[in-house]
Order: structure tokens, then sequence, then C-alpha cells
């Protein structure tokens, strides 16, 4: 029998990655995606196709609960790329923190060992919850608070990517064939990706150092 993986899809090129990873280790694999109230559904029609081009069940949450952040609220603006080591207003409070949640329960329902996660604490925008410590932390609240925590089989968290650059994540991703193609990594969600957001910069970044041509459109 299959092991089974519960992996959170966003439709970007980070998760897409991971589900390649899960995929080529031979889970059975549960996409969860999240309806947030974010600013555009480019993402949600993405995670859709890269679901279906795997073959994978796809589930979308509904999540009413967020705000206060430029990917939620439209009288926000989606700031271009800077230099700067503050947490940006891109920030979406506490998200991972109830992605990785509801991942959870569902792992436990589906009776998936392992939750993938596509974060990465090197190219990154400076979001907290991107980070090794938060990831050691809901570790804890799994041993403590879940079924399988307490009966000593708890539900791995897995994060492939948290040491990579954006570019040898891309390389994994081309070496696993995993379709970037179907991918989006623009914050404003138009048909063409803006070039100059903090997810553009560092996914153009990412491929230029990789020496890859990215197959998204720019402006």
């Amino acid at each position: 029998m299959k092991r089974k993986a519960v992996v959170l899809l966003s439709g970007g090129l980070d998760s897409t990655t991971c589900l390649s990873i899960a995929h080529k280790e031979g889970y059975e694999v549960y996409a969860l995606s999240f309806d947030y109230g974010q600013r555009h559904s480019r993402e949600l029609d993405c995670a859709k196709e890269i679901a279906e081009y795997y073959s994978v069940p796809h589930k979308v949450a509904q999540i009413g609960l967020f705000g206060g952040s430029a990917l939620t609220d439209k009288d926000i603006s989606v700031p271009d790329y800077r230099e700067d080591s503050g947490i940006p207003v891109t920030y979406v409070p506490a998200r991972n923190i109830l992605f990785l949640s509801y991942a959870l329960g569902y792992a436990e329902v589906v009776g998936a060992e392992v939750i993938f996660i596509g974060i990465s604490s090197v190219d990154y925008s400076g979001y907290p919850d991107c980070r090794p410590e938060f990831i050691e932390a809901f570790r804890g609240v799994i041993l403590t608070g879940t079924k399988s925590g307490v009966e000593g089989n708890p539900v791995e968290i897995r994060t492939p990517l948290i040491d990579l650059s954006k570019a040898d994540t891309i390389r994994v991703a081309y070496e696993n064939n995993a379709p970037l193609h179907l991918t989006t990594s623009c914050y404003r969600g138009k048909d063409s990706a803006c070039g100059t957001c903090d997810s553009c910069m560092l996914r153009i970044k990412g491929f230029a150092e990789a020496g890859i041509k990215d197959p998204v459109k720019y402006k």
C-alpha cells in the first residue's frame, strides 16, 4: 500500500516542486489549497490545473478569516520589490499556522503520514512563518495536540525546500519534470506576471541563476 501525503498546493513554483518531490517518492498525494480571500483567484486556477496534471485529488478549503495584508485587501497596494529586512505588507497574519492546522486535520482523516509544505528560509520575503523555528514549534503542536502525536505516530512535516535557494528549487523542479508552465508567482494575479513584485523578482532571479528560461509570461 502506498504511503499517503498531503501537499499544500498554492499554484506557485515552490508548492508545485514539493508536489513533484512527493510524486517522485511514490506517495499517494492529496493536494490541499485555500481560498482565504486573496485578491485574485489565478493561483487557485493554477493549483487546479497542476492537480489535474498529476491526477491527484484536490480540495480547496474556504477560510474567511484573513485581512490586513496586501494579498487580501484591495485597498492595500502590492508594492514593487525592494531590499528590506522588515516584514512586508504582503505578510498574511498567521497564514501558515492555519494552513498547517487544516492540513494536519486532513492528514489524520485520510491517513496520511506526512505533510509537504514549500517554504524556504533562503530566497523568501521575510515572513516569520517560513522559518525553521516555526516548523519546529508546529511539530510540538502535532506531538501534544493530535491523536497520532500522543499515540507515538505523529504526522511528519516535510520542508524539502527550506534550505534551497530559488535557483536550486527550480533545478529540482526541472529534474522532476514539474509543470512549471502551469504555475503562477505574481502577487498581482494578472494574465501576465508583473515582473516587479517581490514574488516575481525572486522568481526571475532564481531562473536567471539557474540558467533556465522561465515558461511564464511577463509584461
